[in-house]
């Protein structure tokens, strides 16, 4: 498994919403949220090239994101890269949320911390609709581990 895959560093998908939230609320305003963003967007490991395809690229966001799922309905993991600063921020909290995860508590996840760090009303339309294409994208990838496809990324040439 390459190491461009995040590891979870808590131990479920609810347990990662509540750390996000508790970090976002440390922060007084939006231009240092916003900066924290930034920060956090350079934690994204690096990708291979090879995976910057159009077939793994998520349609609906207007930077260009590509998203790569590993695993089987037991444990996915995800790794993905963006060519801007803030939307590779949001992919961060988006894996940091979901990688590591079963798919089924990915599919039965209520996704509620980009509403309780005010995200959801600080977001311009495009990026909040690129945010919900990656996280439709990554329901997507679980729905098909739950009908048994393994999930492979691609082999690097």
């Amino acid at each position: 498994m390459s190491e461009a895959f995040l590891r979870p560093s808590e131990p479920s998908i609810e347990a990662a919403q509540a750390e996000i939230v508790d970090e976002f609320a440390f922060f007084s305003d939006w231009s240092e949220r916003y900066q924290y963003l930034i920060d956090i967007g350079k934690r994204l490991p690096t990708i291979p090239e090879a995976w910057m395809v159009e077939e793994l690229r998520v349609t609906g966001c207007q930077s260009r994101v590509w998203l790569v799922a590993e695993g089987d309905a037991s444990n996915i993991v995800f790794a993905a890269n963006s060519d801007s600063a803030i939307v590779s921020g949001l992919i961060y909290l988006a894996l940091r949320v979901f990688s590591g995860r079963s798919a089924a508590a990915i599919l039965s996840a209520d996704v509620d911390y980009i509403q309780k760090i005010g995200l959801a009303k600080h977001l311009s339309p495009t990026r909040s609709n690129g945010l919900a294409a990656a996280l439709a994208l990554i329901k997507h990838y679980a729905q098909r581990a739950v009908e048994g496809e393994r999930l492979t990324a691609p082999t690097m040439a």
